[in-house]
Formats: structure tokens, C-alpha cells, sequence
């Protein structure tokens, strides 16, 4: 059996008719209210850190400023502690939702806010999981994170299913971690079986198509490559100098799209031959037919990452999975209302998915 498909529209308002504005305005102007969190930095088997940005009814309000000056600069205002982590641990049933931010997001992103702020006034407990170097914090070694690392997903999810054993965990992938999200469901179906959905959110299903047309179209590689450019080769070359002759520095200052950035570093750092290589063994398309959980994968049909020509068709994807394609709403948007606008339609779809199953 086949993947459904969901064509039914998001709302979006005339003021932003089309992608770009749709995009731009969801990720940098969109109003949030300012959601705080406990963190707690859990140690990875290489010798590496993730944090972990908690926000749980299980817990305690987190202060409204931040108690250790290290934090200043992040959404976490707190450290979660041994009563924090015991808290967690002998909790009862109780709904439970693991975010994984898209390419240089963190539980700041606009989406991980409005999300985080959905489902905590539900009841639920919410934890952004931040990929290697996201939280604030540089992390230890000279590797980062990537779009296809599926044992770091497996890590992360392990970790927050350990901490809320009782929890009816639910997990849901942006953008970057959509796609990866999906390719671990799809690799190790056995392994999630304690999962009860996933939602995927402007994934880069087809990472060829997409890397092709970020670094390609002239707008999307002026706007959107170099946006992420800002902060991904500042934090390579700090790398370089902590790692002397492991990165090669003058490819990084010369990379002007996220083609470049990859075949200079993402690729040869984890273990790929190039950018090429990297998009195509990373991608979560060619695992949708083997994901045995519930899981909507939206893409809006105007998102400007990926070309509408490269969205899967039902025939694609498992029975258990829900395609929602609607014509609109950008990239990780889907601004609803009238001005300023809010945040609040992609939460609630995803909590309908989830509570209908």
C-alpha cells in the first residue's frame, strides 16, 4: 500500500503572497513569545556533547533570566539538575514531543518557539535536541553534524526516550532534521517501534535537488546560502585554528554556496567524497517506503529549498506515511492570519496528526 496524499491549502495571508515572503518573514519576523528551557548537556560516546533544552510540566518554571552567564545567548535560562532529571525519570505516562531543528537552528528558531509553546500549554513535555555546535556552545571536536547522520538521531532519541521512560514520546524533524529523522525511521524501523508518530517539516527529501537549487538559483543562493554561510564558515575556521591542518581554511573563505561549504568541509569531514556524494547517500527519499510508524511528511508545494518537480508522490512512501503538500506556505512558514500574523497553523496540524493516531 501507498502513502496518503493531503492536498488541502494553508491558509496563508494575501500580504505574503509567494514563497520568498512567505519564507522570509516566517523565519525572521513572525511573532513568538520567548520560551525559556532547562538545559542539560549529555556526554556522546566519541567524546563529544549534545544539549538538551527541556520545557516540561514534569518541571519547574525555568527562570526568566538566565542564572549562569554562559546561557546569556540562549533560549535555556537554567541547567536542568539531579531533581530535574529524577523528576523526568519517575514521571507517569504522560505526552512527549523531541524537536530536531533544521541547518543552524536551535530551540531560538521561531519554529522550535511557536512549537514548543503549542504543545507545552497541551500538557505536553517538549526537548529541542541541538546538533553538534547549534546550542551556543562549540563543540569538542573537529566534526559537526550533517543531514544524513542517522546514528546521531539514534543517540538523541535514545537519550529523551531514557530520561521520560513513561513518556508517549512523538518526534518531529525540521527541515535538516526532518531528513534525517526520516532516514533513520526508514533504516531502522525495529528501532522506533516505542515511538507512537514523527512528523517531518520542510524536509529536503531529494538533497540533490535541493543543494542543487540553493546553490544554483540566483536568489536562493544570495538570500538563503549566504544566511547560513554567516554562521557555518565562522565556525569552521574557529574549528581550523583548534585543529590545525585538518580543514582546508582557504576552500571555507572561498565558499560562496552551500555546494562549496560541503564539498570543503561537510562532505570530507564525515566521511563522503563530495558534496555530491554527501547529498545522495543522505537522502531520506529512498527510505519513505520503509518507515512502519505514523508519520506526516509536509512540504509546502512553493518551498524554495526544494523544487515542487522533486516532491514524492504517494507511490514513495508507506503505507503509514501522510504526504501533505499544500500549495503554500514556504519553507518551515506557514504564517496563517491576518497582520502581523502568527505561527500557530504547523503546530496545530502537527498535533492533529499526532492525536489521531
Amino acid at each position: 500500500m501507498s502513502a496518503h496524499l493531503d492536498l488541502s491549502p494553508c491558509p496563508t495571508p494575501a500580504w505574503l503572497p509567494e514563497r520568498q515572503s512567505q519564507t522570509l518573514f516566517g523565519a525572521l519576523l513572525a511573532p513568538t513569545n520567548r520560551i525559556r528551557f532547562f538545559r542539560e548537556r549529555v556526554e556522546t560516546p566519541d567524546g563529544d556533547f549534545i544539549d538538551f533544552d527541556w520545557n516540561s510540566p514534569l518541571l519547574p518554571r525555568a527562570p526568566k533570566q538566565a542564572r549562569d552567564a554562559t546561557l546569556i545567548q540562549t533560549a535555556a535560562t537554567d541547567w536542568l539538575d539531579d531533581s530535574g532529571r529524577q523528576a523526568l525519570g519517575q514521571a507517569q505516562a504522560s505526552p512527549a514531543l523531541v524537536l530536531l531543528h533544521g541547518l543552524e537552528g536551535s530551540s531560538k528558531s521561531r519554529y522550535a518557539q511557536s512549537i514548543t509553546q503549542y504543545f507545552r500549554q497541551a500538557g505536553w513535555t517538549v526537548v529541542v535536541a541541538h546538533f553538534r555546535g547549534c546550542s551556543g556552545f562549540a563543540n569538542r571536536l573537529a566534526r559537526a553534524y550533517h543531514s544524513g547522520d542517522s546514528a546521531e538521531i539514534r543517540f538523541i532519541l535514545q537519550t529523551a526516550h531514557a530520561r521520560l521512560p513513561a513518556g508517549h514520546w512523538h518526534a518531529v524533524g525540521i527541515s535538516l532534521g526532518g531528513n534525517a529523522l526520516l532516514k533513520y525511521l526508514g533504516e531502522s524501523p525495529t528501532e522506533v517501534a516505542w515511538l507512537k508518530a514523527a512528523a517531518a517539516i520542510s524536509a529536503p527529501l531529494d538533497l540533490v535537488a535541493a543543494g542543487n537549487h540553493l546553490s544554483d538559483d540566483r536568489f536562493n543562493r544570495e538570500i538563503y546560502s549566504r544566511h547560513f554561510l554567516r554562521t557555518l564558515r565562522p565556525k569552521v575556521l574557529k574549528k581550523a585554528q583548534r585543529f590545525p591542518g585538518v580543514i582546508d581554511t582557504l576552500r571555507i573563505q572561498q565558499a560562496r554556496t552551500l555546494r562549496d561549504f560541503d564539498n570543503a568541509y561537510t562532505a570530507p569531514m564525515h566521511g563522503f567524497a563530495d558534496a555530491l556524494d554527501y547529498w545522495t547517500q543522505s537522502s531520506s527519499m529512498r527510505w519513505l517506503t520503509h518507515i512502519h510508524i505514523p508519520t506526516l511528511v509536509l512540504n509546502a508545494r512553493n518551498d524554495p529549498f526544494l523544487p515542487q518537480a522533486a516532491l514524492p508522490g504517494p507511490q514513495l512512501g508507506s503505507a503509514q506515511i501522510e504526504f501533505h503538500q499544500p500549495a503554500q506556505g514556504g519553507h518551515v512558514s506557514f504564517v496563517t492570519g491576518g497582520w502581523p500574523g502568527h505561527l500557530g497553523w504547523l503546530p496545530r496540524r502537527i498535533e492533529r496528526f499526532f492525536t489521531a493516531r
